[in-house]
């Protein structure tokens, strides 16, 4: 596994507009080797905070919007359309104004849908999505996604993978059903470790003060089960993308002086 890389930027606004530029650089890039790419989206407000730079971005138009394969790392088990859905988010901030092919749109169920309350059903539904996505050349079970982006909790939580919990235990399945996660709603759906790192790129995205404990512990060592964060790593690049604030309990060793 690979060494996490940090990026500190001086304010959450400008690590939202350096992210999305990032991240349309990384598509591109991908559209224009294989001809698609394949994203993982996240939530929360650093989440829809990149997508809504994206959305306002003067690149944006160089993506491929068409061949573009879009997967969510969690998702709160609410009806569809529920404002606090990650999907319903996304579709707000960005997904809407953009000509995406629908079938290439992997939303994760809703608690309306063919599954009902059965939330081990639904993630078995998704778990079986990825896998059909997923080509010869792919590592596992789920498709090798080009980044997957992760926001990262006040308690070192990502996806829906909360410390100590048996989802961030899971060493076999791919997506699993949370129950009792410790922040509403306390059913929801999330990727495992495993599928988190399947990815070639993982960048975990955190701002403000109150993420500054969280990133420090992270990154410092921590385990995996205590610290879910610490296990989220990708294939070829693990990389932080963090504002001054969250980085303010961080060792200046950690980041370069350099960073915007």
């Amino acid at each position: 596994m690979n060494t996490p890389q940090l990026v500190v930027h001086r304010d959450k606004e400008l690590m939202a507009e350096a992210a999305a530029a990032r991240l349309i650089t990384k598509i591109v890039d991908a559209q224009a080797s294989r001809g698609y790419a394949s994203i993982v989206l996240t939530g929360g407000r650093n989440g829809n905070g990149l997508l809504a730079a994206l959305a306002s971005a003067p690149a944006r138009d160089a993506v491929d919007w068409a061949h573009l394969d879009l997967w969510w790392g969690d998702e709160r088990y609410l009806p569809e359309g529920d404002p606090d859905r990650n999907d319903t988010q996304a579709r707000a901030a960005l997904l809407d104004a953009v000509p995406l092919d629908p079938a290439r749109v992997h939303a994760m169920p809703a608690s309306d849908g063919p599954y009902g309350v059965d939330v081990e059903a639904a993630a078995e539904a998704y778990a079986a999505e990825l896998a059909k996505a997923a080509g010869p050349e792919n590592h596992g079970s789920v498709p090798a996604f080009d980044v997957l982006m992760l926001g990262v909790g006040p308690d070192t939580h990502v996806a829906s993978l909360f410390p100590e919990l048996p989802a961030v235990r899971e060493t076999e399945r791919t997506v699993v059903g949370v129950h009792g996660a410790p922040k509403p709603p306390p059913t929801r759906i999330s990727l495992t470790l495993p599928a988190i790192r399947s990815a070639r790129e993982v960048w975990l995205l955190a701002a403000g003060e109150d993420k500054a404990q969280a990133a420090a512990i992270a990154l410092s060592g921590a385990g995996e089960i205590q610290a879910p964060a610490a296990g989220a790593r990708g294939r070829s690049r693990t990389l932080w993308l963090l504002d001054a604030a969250a980085a303010s309990q961080l060792p200046r060793s950690l980041y370069p002086p350099a960073s915007a």
